[in-house]
């Protein structure tokens, strides 16, 4: 059971904001998905039922071992392609976010690690 690109969008949403609040709750991952309770509650249901987070009823939302890693995946894709967008080809910032975190759902691993190796050797940055 793969995860949806939505479910992704949730997992490096909710990934994000543990890194700098610690305690994520979904009303936080709505605000920042702009999207409805009801729509946030559905989100979570479905990564709850794979196993990505557990959830308790008006509780935090925590990664399971198997969430961290899929959102840890997911973030460092997005900044290998916002790095290669922005710093490459010269994309502006505010685009290069928005097109990162389009592009991170369907690139392949492969592809990703030829485009860190190439931003690493040619722009210095290490991601």
């Amino acid at each position: 059971m793969n995860a949806t690109m939505s479910q992704e969008d949730y997992l490096e949403t909710i990934y994000d904001l543990s890194q700098t609040n610690g305690e994520v709750k979904s009303v936080d991952v709505a605000r920042i998905r702009k999207v409805s309770r009801a729509s946030i509650n559905k989100a979570m249901m479905g990564l709850v039922e794979k196993g990505y987070i557990t959830h308790e009823p008006y509780g935090k939302l925590v990664l399971t071992q198997k969430g961290r890693a899929l959102a840890k995946d997911i973030r460092k894709r997005h900044d290998i392609l916002k790095s290669f967008l922005e710093h490459v080809i010269k994309v502006e910032p505010d685009v290069a976010e928005e097109e990162a975190c389009k592009i991170e759902h369907i690139v392949s691993k492969d592809t990703i690690q030829k485009i860190c190796q190439y931003v690493t050797d040619n722009v210095g940055i290490n991601i």
